[in-house]
C-alpha cells in the first residue's frame, strides 16, 4: 500500500474538483475528521496496516461528492476500487477499505473497531468547541440543496440528529459525549424561544 502517494492524489482530486458550494462536505471536513481518526486510532490502539486502512478509507469517505450528493457513499467505495489498484492496495484491503466508508452512512452502522472509529471521527465535531461553527457550514450546504430553509427547522433537525446519534468507541465517548449533551440542550432552549 503506497499510503502517502494515494494520500497526495486523492487531497489533490478533492481539492481541484470537489463542488466550490459544498460548503460542509469539503476539503476541510477529509482533513477534520483525518486528524480525529488519528487521534483516536491511537486512542484506541490501532497501527500498522489496520491504520493504513482507517486513514486511507477517511480520505475516501466523502470522495462521492466529487460525482454526486446522493448516494455518495457507494460512489466513495466505486472510486476506491478504481483508485486504489494503482497504488498497490488488495482486492482484500478494498473491501475492508469500502465496508468503512458504508458505515459512515448515516444512520451509522459500525460492525468493527475501525468501523466505529471511522464513524466517531466522522462526527467528532459535534461534540468539540467548533460545533456551532462546523454546524454553520452543513446548515447551509442543507439550504443549498434545498432539504431545509430556516433556521428552526435546522434546530429541530439538529435535535433529532443529535438525540438519535451515539459514539461507539470508549474514547470518543469520553472525550466527545459530555460536550455533545451540552450542545443539545442549548438547540433545545432554542426551539422553546420560538
Amino acid at each position: 500500500m503506497q499510503f502517502e502517494k494515494v494520500k497526495k492524489f486523492i487531497l489533490d482530486k478533492l481539492k481541484k474538483d470537489l463542488p466550490k458550494n459544498l460548503t460542509y462536505h469539503s476539503l476541510g471536513h477529509i482533513k477534520d475528521v483525518y486528524k480525529a481518526a488519528e487521534d483516536l486510532a491511537k486512542l484506541e490502539k490501532v497501527t500498522g496496516d489496520d491504520l493504513t486502512i482507517l486513514l486511507t478509507a477517511v480520505l475516501f469517505h466523502d470522495s462521492g461528492f466529487l460525482i454526486q450528493q446522493k448516494e455518495h457513499e457507494r460512489v466513495g467505495c466505486e472510486l476506491a476500487a478504481l483508485y486504489l489498484p494503482d497504488f498497490g492496495y488488495s482486492d482484500e484491503q478494498i473491501i475492508r477499505i469500502s465496508g468503512l466508508i458504508m458505515a459512515t452512512r448515516i444512520p451509522q452502522t459500525p460492525n468493527n473497531k475501525l468501523e466505529k472509529i471511522i464513524c466517531d471521527a466522522d462526527l467528532d465535531y459535534l461534540g468539540r468547541d467548533d460545533f456551532f461553527k462546523i454546524g454553520n457550514y452543513l446548515f447551509d450546504e442543507l439550504c443549498m440543496y434545498g432539504i431545509i430553509s430556516t433556521e428552526n427547522e435546522w434546530n429541530k433537525l439538529q435535535v433529532r440528529f443529535l438525540e438519535s446519534h451515539r459514539y461507539f468507541t470508549t474514547s470518543a465517548k469520553k472525550l466527545r459525549k459530555a460536550k455533545k449533551d451540552e450542545h443539545l440542550a442549548l438547540i433545545k432552549s432554542k426551539i422553546k424561544n420560538h
